[in-house]
């Protein structure tokens, strides 16, 4: 039997580092004027266009020409060996697909021996961009707190309510620390993912935690490291067949699933890998600190 609990004060620092990392990048880089996070044209408004070269360009030569055109201030990245160039500008139309190809032809005009295709195209109001970043904070918040008085109705135990949602609350934390360090674009797809993963790390959680209320009966004159730990153990091979059995999935999503996905897939992953190792090390620890046997 693997006594997990013997490493919980080494995963508790590990994820208060996670954390602390998180809202001190975050704080520091409003204080130097910089964007915390990167957020997609879904939240701050503008237009987004996908483009296609039959060859590598230039990101700088394109965001000149782009600024000569009349969209300055082009945010840009590359995907695909410089070939897929993703353009955000703070321009709105109601016609996306219309101004993705006045930019199309702006370049063509500088670059006529390159070949480029739009592969998508949108356009979001600076004001509903903004409406649906909230929407989605209280969605994300609304979540931990039907999770936690679900959690108390169904184990009648503040302790396990609490872990249960502490570790909810350190996944959520680890997927935005993992865009935030990376600096990849935060969009709906992600905040949907993090939604997914609050779900099934409930019910990874949930299996662990219901585990231990059987063996606080049927082993009622242990310790509750020992029940615990046993507990752990016990539903151990189910945890980590399902973690593996999704992951591989989600995998195929992220090396097959192109830049449509990609995004998504990494957040899933991410969360998957954390959700995993919360239910484990943040939701049965945290709960042997208030639970009363």
């Amino acid at each position: 039997m693997i006594d997990f609990l013997k490493y919980r004060l080494i995963t508790t620092i590990i994820s208060l580092g996670i954390i602390g990392g998180f809202f001190g990048t975050y704080i520091y880089r409003i204080q130097t004027g910089q964007e915390p996070l990167k957020f997609s044209v879904d939240f701050t408004g503008g237009t987004q266009v996908l483009f296609k070269f039959d060859k590598p360009v230039s990101v700088h030569e394109l965001r000149t020409i782009l600024e000569k055109a009349g969209w300055p201030g082009a945010v840009m990245r590359e995907f695909a060996g410089k070939e897929e160039v993703l353009v955000r500008v703070q321009a709105f139309e109601g016609d996306a697909m219309g101004l993705a190809v006045r930019m199309k032809d702006a370049i063509s005009k500088v670059m006529p021996d390159v070949t480029i295709s739009i592969l998508r195209s949108e356009s979001v109001g600076q004001t509903i961009g903004a409406s649906l970043r909230w929407r989605s904070m209280q969605a994300i918040f609304l979540a931990l707190l039907a999770m936690l008085i679900y959690i108390v109705l169904r184990f009648r135990s503040l302790g396990f309510a609490l872990g249960a949602v502490a570790a909810l609350f350190h996944d959520a934390i680890a997927i935005v620390a993992t865009f935030m360090f990376f600096n990849l674009e935060i969009s709906v797809n992600v905040v949907m993912a993090i939604l997914a993963i609050l779900g099934y790390s409930i019910n990874d959680t949930i299996v662990i935690f219901t585990q231990i209320r059987k063996n606080l009966i049927q082993m009622r004159h242990s310790s509750l490291y020992e029940i615990v730990n046993t507990s752990i153990n016990q539903m151990l091979r189910r945890t980590l067949l399902t973690s593996l059995s999704t992951g591989l999935a989600i995998m195929a999503f992220l090396i097959f699933g192109g830049e449509m996905l990609r995004n998504l897939s990494i957040a899933l992953l991410v969360g998957i890998i954390f959700g995993t190792y919360s239910s484990i090390y943040i939701a049965s620890s945290l709960m042997m600190l208030i639970y009363k046997k």
